[in-house]
């Protein structure tokens, strides 16, 4: 499938511009990133917890492979409504709600100022901005509105990154390896386009249709391939499901190796990878009868491109496909019908 029938597509089905906010992502996590946080830096906190549904809460997932990666505090995600039981004050609370009124994540924000915690809170405006206006202890950043969540990764993940650097609480790079990882990036992404790019993406969606898709990452790499899975659920209507090597190895391989329905599987991997893991890739390879297998290298001087990579990489994928099944990527009505019922009953 070639660039014209792509323009042709996403002319046809991209009625929210899917693509075109996709193609800024890398703009959106330079200007999130360069966001002036007045904050001093504070890392007397037992561990951060991070809240958020579905695109808003992606990054805490990536704030948390990178705390385990080289940060000096856990970093924990709650994706449901209050907060964990062990939860106290001396934990920091991320609330991240691109629309602001997010009610799992609102309820969570609730109680934390009720215990006297603190919040910073992430939002493009809704109740979340007000609620937090009214705490002294807690700090609110906005993000541009009017794009769908999922599609604001960018300004979301950047934002937060801003603000545990300027916190102290997650390590900081200088200023020539952003400038650097962000010039590459934007070359990734430009090969990446399905449109103008070189094609390997469209290849990609193209293998998955008709079948089961999998995802099998390391555990370093996990964040970006449950990401991945969510895209295409929400972008492609289609289900998929993350796993993680080596747990996956230990339970999932059986399966995988007995199923005879069509099956496709995209490996991730990057420099970063411990050789063993690449080692049971290999052996997965050659023995997992698959219709279609990728292995996708997460490239990236650091495990923040890596991850950043992966993330936008994957988002070009889920969209092709939607485009190719004829699905408009920024569609959601079931959601959308979830939402209104949930607002009829309150």
């Amino acid at each position: 499938m070639g660039e014209r029938d792509f323009e042709a597509l996403l002319a046809a089905h991209d009625a929210g511009d899917m693509a075109g906010f996709t193609r800024r992502f890398v703009d959106d996590l330079e200007a999130a990133l360069a966001t002036k946080i007045e904050v001093e830096a504070d890392t007397d906190w037992s561990g951060v917890l991070c809240l958020g549904m579905g695109g808003s809460g992606a990054g805490g997932m990536f704030l948390s492979a990178l705390a385990d990666h080289a940060g000096g505090l856990p970093f924990v995600v709650w994706r449901d409504y209050g907060l964990p039981s062990w939860w106290g004050p001396d934990w920091l609370v991320i609330a991240t709600s691109y629309s602001g009124d997010t009610e799992e994540t609102l309820d969570g924000v609730r109680a934390v100022l009720e215990d006297g915690g603190t919040v910073v809170g992430i939002c493009s405006g809704g109740a979340l901005e007000d609620l937090l206006a009214e705490s002294e202890e807690s700090l609110c950043l906005s993000v541009p509105a009017g794009q769908m969540p999922r599609s604001a990764f960018g300004h979301l993940l950047g934002t937060q990154l801003a603000v545990c650097f300027a916190l102290g609480i997650l390590p900081k790079p200088s200023d020539d390896e952003l400038s650097g990882m962000l010039g590459r990036l934007r070359a990734a992404s430009q090969s990446a386009d399905i449109v103008g790019g070189d094609g390997r993406v469209a290849a990609m969606a193209q293998g998955m249709i008709g079948c089961e898709i999998g995802i099998v990452a390391p555990t370093l790499l996990g964040c970006a391939a449950r990401r991945f899975a969510n895209q295409l659920n929400e972008n492609a209507d289609r289900f998929a499901r993350p796993v993680d090597l080596p747990e996956m190895n230990h339970n999932e391989i059986v399966a995988w190796a007995a199923d005879s329905g069509s099956q496709a599987l995209l490996y991730m991997t990057s420099s970063a990878v411990n050789p063993r893991l690449r080692a049971r890739m290999d052996w997965m390879m050659e023995n997992i009868d698959c219709d279609a297998s990728w292995v996708l290298d997460c490239e990236g001087q650091s495990l923040l491109e890596s991850l950043l990579y992966a993330a936008h990489l994957t988002d070009w994928i889920s969209i092709a496909l939607a485009l190719i099944q004829g699905i408009d990527p920024s569609a959601m009505a079931s959601i959308d019908g979830l939402k209104a019922h949930l607002a009829s009953i309150q």
